[in-house]
Order: structure tokens, then sequence, then C-alpha cells
């Protein structure tokens, strides 16, 4: 499955600054792929759209947390 093959590029791209640059200088979608898949890594760009996704969701829920997060502690206050 190509989803547990993005989760290790990605926990290898945490630890490996050459390779988070290397993958930081792809301009689209489709070069980044190639560059994961010369690199060895069998990722699929509906992995790409699901993690982008997934990530989506994760910010809009932690907006929603915020937003009902009680005004005094937003503010600092007790």
């Amino acid at each position: 499955m190509s989803w547990s093959e993005l989760q290790r590029l990605v926990e290898e791209a945490e630890t490996d600054g050459s390779l988070r640059r290397g993958l930081r200088r792809c301009r689209s979608q489709r070069e980044l792929l190639m560059a994961c898949r010369r690199l060895g890594y069998r990722i699929q760009a509906l992995d790409l759209r699901h993690a982008r996704a997934l990530e989506r969701q994760e910010r809009e829920r932690i907006t929603r947390a915020d937003r009902w997060c009680a005004p005094e502690i937003r503010q600092g206050g007790g």
C-alpha cells in the first residue's frame, strides 16, 4: 500500500535534511512523485490528495476548537 510509503517518506524527511531539501525543490506534484519514485518510494497522487485532505480537516478542527474556547482563555485572563 502506498499510504504506508508516504508515511515512511515523511518520517525519513523529518530526520534527513538532505532528503527534505531535495523534496522542497520539486515544483509540481508530478515532479514530487517522480522524485519519490526515483528514491524508491511507491507513492501515488491519490496518497498526496488524501494527505492534503487530512491536513485540511485537522486545520479546520483546530480552528473550530479555537472558536469555542472561552474568551478569557484566549485573552489570557481568568
